[in-house]
């Protein structure tokens, strides 16, 4: 242990564990609470100072959270144990995310259906298009990923939507797709599949409600997603 700075050998105001415990998680940095996860930092440098280091080389959690075991190790301070408890941990927040959805949250507005879906989407690196099933009191059914890649109407066919919503017996459907560039603007590829699908959907009474676009926030952008119902795509 010669090598290493442990967080309890931290003048009080610098151990996140004990900070965590009389003030409650919320109250620490992502700094600190990495470097819970970290334990212990190497000579000279603390866990927390290590957790900086992190955070300023792959600029946010989420590409923190992209980061393979090997990209995570070529920060100085990180070995492979440390690398394995970054990543159960992001892991165990996205398995998180995925039984808050079993809860069925009734899904009426862009925002509610934002929330559900962030987590699937956010390390996807390619665009990846999924649909929505709702039941008649909108609320969710399944979710069911239909293609990935460029979004256009050769991966997305109205037949292949339409037949998973008829056999989950879905009154309802809300797509959704991400954007790895981070910038949900709709593309002419995205309108011209909303309003295929819109069609389709009103010949079989199943209606398309929205479709929710998911990207990152930015200084300019405080919303990670558009909806194309709400920028005016759903009428004619």
């Amino acid at each position: 242990m010669g090598d290493h700075l442990r967080i309890k050998d931290l003048p009080d105001r610098e151990r996140p564990r004990e900070r965590l415990a009389e003030h409650g998680a919320e109250a620490l940095r992502n700094a600190e609470l990495i470097a819970i996860l970290l334990r212990t930092g190497m000579k000279g440098r603390s866990a927390i100072q290590v957790a900086d280091e992190l955070l300023l080389r792959f600029g946010s959690l989420e590409e923190l959270a992209r980061a393979s075991l090997t990209e995570l190790q070529k920060t100085k301070g990180i070995g492979r144990d440390k690398a394995i408890a970054l990543k159960s941990a992001f892991t165990l927040a996205r398995r998180m995310a995925l039984e808050l959805r079993h809860e069925s949250p009734v899904l009426d507005s862009p925002e509610n259906i934002a929330n559900l879906m962030r987590e699937d989407n956010r390390l996807y690196e390619v665009e990846h298009f999924q649909i929505l099933l709702l039941n008649t009191r909108r609320k969710l059914i399944r979710v069911e990923r239909i293609s990935q890649g460029t979004l256009d109407s050769l991966l997305v066919h109205p037949r292949e939507v339409f037949k998973l919503a008829i056999v989950a017996n879905a009154s309802a459907i809300v797509l959704v797709h991400n954007h790895p560039s981070g910038d949900p603007t709709p593309s002419d590829g995205d309108i011209k599949v909303t309003r295929d699908l819109i069609r389709a959907g009103q010949l079989l009474k199943i209606e398309v409600i929205d479709h929710i676009i998911l990207g990152r926030r930015t200084p300019d952008r405080p919303k990670d997603y558009a909806s194309l119902r709400e920028l005016g795509y759903f009428y004619s």
